[in-house]
């Protein structure tokens, strides 16, 4: 304020997002949300097993699947190994974590019926073209960033995501840049992350992109994962830009 009044400099241009993008937003972020309460619930369930020394019987996956979840059932019901107190903490959690399920299913089919509107169709249609991006990566890209033309060039999109490097610098130091500024919606960084990995995956490019950059530094293997995120939110802003 003291060098626009003082020396006339211009102020940086706020954008506003319109009453439509905000509300757009309530449901993209509320599934967001129940997905992570829901990752939480299950976090919990494992501390408790792991803190009254319940081991998963061998042979039985780890993973959430079918099996794993009736072994949890019948535990919740049993009186070995865990106690009645542990019991009913179990059994509350397995109900929490069904009900945060079923919300989550809610909640997709949801952002699936506003990823239909006028508004999105078209640029949903394009982004999901992308390889590792699908309708819920490409709906929190489009209500996250609002609209898409008050980035001027791929550096002004990457830096208001917040994956650039910050920069220090003193009068006794030259510009020296640490880990990236994670300024910006984090929500939107931790879609491009699980998408990043979708791409790795399933686009040999893409692989052989993050090995190359694994390959200079193998004890740094975020950067390469930085680095692809960059890629993927730079292209995401170029297809939506003239849609």
């Amino acid at each position: 304020m003291r060098g626009h009044y003082l020396a006339g400099n211009a102020l940086p241009a706020v954008w506003i997002p319109d009453v439509q993008t905000r509300d757009d937003r309530e449901v993209v972020r509320a599934r967001l949300d129940t997905q992570d309460k829901c990752v939480a619930v299950k976090a919990q369930i494992r501390t408790l097993l792991k803190r009254n020394g319940a081991e998963r019987p061998a042979g039985l996956s780890a993973g959430w699947t079918r099996e794993f979840r009736a072994w949890l059932d019948a535990l919740s019901v049993c009186d070995t190994p865990l106690n009645w107190g542990a019991r009913q903490h179990l059994g509350s959690l397995l109900r929490q974590m069904k009900n945060l399920e079923e919300e989550v299913q809610t909640l997709e089919y949801s952002v699936g019926t506003l990823a239909t509107q006028p508004r999105h169709a078209t640029r949903v249609e394009r982004l999901t073209k992308l390889k590792g991006v699908g309708v819920l990566s490409a709906m929190v890209f489009l209500v996250e960033i609002g609209r898409p033309q008050r980035f001027a060039n791929r550096r002004q999109i990457a830096a208001f995501v917040g994956l650039v490097p910050s920069s220090h610098e003193s009068g006794e130091t030259g510009d020296k840049k640490g880990h990236i500024t994670h300024q910006g919606p984090a929500r939107l960084r931790y879609i491009l992350c699980q998408a990043v990995w979708n791409r790795v995956r399933g686009d040999p490019l893409e692989k052989a992109a993050y090995e190359r950059l694994v390959a200079r530094n193998p004890k740094h293997k975020k950067i390469a994962v930085v680095a692809a995120m960059r890629r993927l939110v730079i292209r995401m802003w170029h297809t939506v830009q003239a849609a």
